[in-house]
């Protein structure tokens, strides 16, 4: 199994050098061996689903999350968002939770978020793979400079996206967007452990949508 970077023409024109570097050839090895020898999510079609079902020229948020779901079934390449008919995560459950509490939307039957990604939001784990029930196993291997590149890139070349940086470890990857083209919104994680602590209450998904309308863009339908 090699990593196949079948990737939306929008992102590959501007990270194909990425693909190129001798961190990603690295990457790429490492991972490749990982699908061999132990169960590793997402599968492997679906490594780069966040980039496929958001294009580039149609961002306008962008959600960083930490790992894929290490659970059977629940990865799909997206973060925070699991298959269809596969139990909501606690994370995701406390999500919906905020939005009804926001916006007054019920809480859903569907956590697959390809509904928001359709809409121009990309859904970014910090790391695109996983060992089953190893959290964080492929962290530090390449895929942290990876996605740096691509929250540099869209800072650089777009204006007026929303980034949502939910918890301490987002913030920090975040520390590279242009805080004077961009509207950057932080709170606590929406973990359990932390939800409590400022997640619940912050209104992300109204000011985004203001946000949003300010700027003559259409609101994301959450």
């Amino acid at each position: 199994m090699a990593i196949e970077v079948k990737i939306d023409p929008t992102w590959k024109s501007r990270l194909g050098d990425e693909f190129e570097k001798p961190y990603f050839q690295e990457l790429t090895a490492f991972v490749k061996q990982e699908y061999l020898a132990h169960t590793i999510f997402p599968p492997g079609k679906e490594i780069f689903r966040a980039f496929d079902c958001c294009d580039f020229d149609a961002i306008k948020v962008v959600i960083i999350g930490q790992d894929p779901y290490h659970g059977p079934g629940q990865a799909n390449g997206l973060c925070f968002s699991v298959r269809n008919g596969i139990r909501f995560p606690p994370s995701l459950l406390n999500i919906f939770k905020e939005i009804l509490n926001d916006l007054g939307k019920p809480i859903p039957q569907n956590g697959d978020l390809e509904r928001w990604a359709k809409q121009g939001v990309l859904l970014l784990n910090a790391t695109l793979t996983v060992r089953t029930a190893e959290a964080g196993s492929h962290q530090k291997k390449g895929w942290e400079t990876f996605t740096d590149a691509v929250i540099k890139k869209i800072s650089d070349e777009k204006k007026n996206v929303v980034f949502i940086l939910w918890g301490a470890y987002a913030q920090k990857k975040g520390e590279i967007i242009d805080h004077s083209k961009h509207f950057v919104l932080m709170s606590a994680h929406p973990s359990p452990f932390s939800a409590d602590r400022g997640f619940f209450g912050g209104k992300h998904f109204s000011k985004t949508n203001e946000y949003l309308k300010s700027k003559g863009l259409k609101e994301i339908e959450w």
